[in-house]
């Protein structure tokens, strides 16, 4: 049995109200096209969360809303700004076949680096910059099982690359 994991970095936010806190930055412009672009390529792969968990910062819940996946979302205070560690946790409360995290740097980094077996032969995947998005399969049969090094590398991709290299991502 194999269960698929979506991570995915929070699309690019915006800076240009310095009165707001960190965790109330919403989206920008280039981070909305960003996150439909990465909601509509994973329709097109045919890959489609059964539940995602998603930080309750205002960037993560509106990337979430604008990839348009539908299932099942769980907005989780504990993945605001979450380690390795505390995502791992998050991930062996799952229930699903196929779950999207939607979270942040550093965390989201460093355990997409400690989950997959090898890397992708991609040069954006150690710093996971923003709209980031790795699938990987992780041969376990309930999510409680699941720990770092076991995952397989299914794709890994930015926005860059889906909506074309003259915009910076």
């Amino acid at each position: 049995m194999v269960k698929r994991l979506i991570l995915l970095r929070h699309a690019k936010s915006s800076w240009s109200n310095p009165e707001l806190s960190d965790h109330d930055r919403p989206l920008n412009k280039r981070g909305r096209k960003s996150a439909k672009a990465i909601g509509k390529w994973l329709q097109d792969i045919g890959i489609t969360p059964d539940l995602t968990l998603c930080s309750d910062a205002v960037r993560a819940r509106e990337t979430c809303k604008r990839l348009k996946l539908g299932g099942e979302i769980q907005v989780r205070p504990d993945l605001y700004m979450a380690s390795a560690d505390k995502m791992l946790e998050a991930m062996q409360e799952a229930e699903g076949a196929c779950v999207l995290m939607v979270a942040h740097n550093p965390g989201i980094a460093d355990f997409a680096q400690r989950l997959v077996t090898t890397p992708p032969p991609h040069g954006r995947f150690a710093d996971f910059p923003t709209g980031a998005t790795l699938i990987v399969d992780i041969p376990m049969v309930d999510w409680k099982a699941g720990h770092f090094g076991t995952s397989r590398v299914v794709n890994f991709i930015t926005p860059r690359e889906l909506i074309g290299k003259d915009e910076k991502s």
